[in-house]
């Protein structure tokens, strides 16, 4: 299984809020240069994120962005499944699959992503926060 981009600095950023002080706010900018992407994808990511609740938002002069539930709340396997657009495996249904009759490929794959999931499911942004003190001098948390 690998995850898309998207989800995987959907996943940082999390990493990154929850390492942040409760009050603390952060920017796109800043969460960015911590993970050296652009900008505009970042816009992308928080922006989501923000759209389901797990970051938000604050506009004005000293706004920014924190986390928009507790850590302890925010559960990553329903993060991936909410980030991911393709966690079905393969697509048979777009293409003219000549085993799509009997087709034990996509149950093989439906499986094993559910097994994936089903063990994401088991964690919580509190659970991979919990060496936070290790996190917040790689992150560069001040």
């Amino acid at each position: 299984m690998r995850l898309s981009a998207f989800t995987d600095f959907g996943l940082r950023t999390l990493i990154y809020l929850a390492s942040l002080e409760e009050k603390r706010l952060s920017s796109v900018g800043e969460v960015s240069s911590v993970y050296q992407v652009s900008q505009s994808h970042m816009v992308k990511v928080i922006g989501q994120l923000a759209k389901l609740g797990y970051v938000q938002t604050i506009r004005g002069k000293n706004g920014g962005i924190r986390l928009g539930m507790t850590p302890d709340m925010i559960n990553i396997g329903e993060v991936i499944e909410q980030l991911e657009n393709h966690l079905d495996g393969v697509d048979c249904l777009s293409t003219d699959c000549q085993l799509l009759p009997c087709c034990e490929l996509k149950k093989a794959l439906t499986e094993g992503m559910k097994a994936f999931t089903d063990t994401m499911r088991k964690y919580t942004l509190e659970d991979l926060t919990a060496n936070k003190h290790d996190l917040i001098p790689l992150l560069r948390v001040s």
